[in-house]
């Protein structure tokens, strides 16, 4: 079984990222990344300051613009207007969930396009759908470059996606389409799920539920994306159980230390436009 490392392939980009933004540096231009954070969400603001934190490691400058939830839905929206206006922001980040009396999509549709740093705008949405060059949600395009750097190729192979969220489920099988997959997406409705995962030469979890994937469940050579984050007993784990499909598998990433790792880089390679998914 081989392990496929999330951490290796982060560096790798990591490594690419930095080159670029010094590129930009020698021709006297700073990418800037704005977050913006809306209320007392504590995982929304843990992961706006490791994004934050990550970006200035990169060279990147960043900054969080932090809203009391009460904000009204104008106020913001002006400030977002004003960031697609100002040439130094090349990537605006909105941390999810948002106070529900903002209407959400509203928000993000405010987003220039070219500036959605999460691939969440109408706009990128349709491009990626109708296979136009598309910025794209990071935690799929973490999974397309773990397969990328370790050579799976998807070309006539059978992907299963297990998960159809509108963020990860939904884009994942889209791109693998575009790599000339058959995809299959399965869901809480789907009838049989160990019928179709075992036909799957990679199979992708993506729904938030500890150890759902088991060995029976996967094709003796098989490779396995564990997309889910849970905490069980104070640990973090995915969605596949490791250690019974590590001895089924061919190939399998781990959790911490899988797709995870990879998914921060991919948000910045998008600030500085590098990762367009051409369909």
């Amino acid at each position: 079984m081989k392990l496929l490392d999330g951490r290796e392939v982060a560096a790798f980009h990591r490594s690419r990222i930095e080159r670029r933004i010094a590129e930009l540096q020698k021709g006297h231009i700073q990418p800037k990344l704005v977050i913006f954070l809306v209320g007392g969400d504590k995982p929304s603001a843990m992961y706006a300051a490791s994004m934050q934190k990550t970006a200035r490691s990169v060279g990147l400058q960043a900054d969080v613009y932090q809203y009391e939830a009460a904000v009204q839905e104008a106020e913001l929206i002006a400030r977002i207007e004003q960031c697609n206006a100002d040439s130094s922001v090349f990537g605006i980040l909105l941390m999810m969930p948002l106070p529900p009396h903002l209407d959400a999509q509203s928000v993000v549709n405010a987003i220039r396009p070219d500036k959605d740093a999460d691939g969440l705008t109408d706009c990128n949405v349709a491009r990626l759908f109708t296979g136009r060059p598309a910025f794209v949600p990071c935690t799929p395009q973490a999974v397309m470059a773990i397969l990328d750097y370790y050579g799976v190729e998807l070309a006539g192979k059978e992907v299963v996606v297990i998960g159809r969220s509108a963020v990860v489920g939904k884009p994942l099988a889209q791109l693998c389409l575009a790599r000339n997959a058959t995809v299959t997406q399965c869901h809480t409705g789907t009838a049989d799920l160990k019928a179709v995962t075992r036909r799957g030469d990679v199979v992708i979890a993506a729904v938030g539920k500890a150890g759902l994937v088991t060995a029976d469940m996967i094709k003796p050579g098989a490779v396995v994306i564990d997309v889910g984050i849970n905490r069980v007993d104070g640990k973090t784990v995915g969605d596949v159980a490791f250690d019974e499909v590590a001895g089924v598998a061919g190939a399998v990433t781990p959790v911490p230390g899988g797709v995870g790792a990879v998914t921060t880089m991919m948000v910045l390679a998008n600030v500085i436009g590098g990762t367009t998914h051409s369909m």
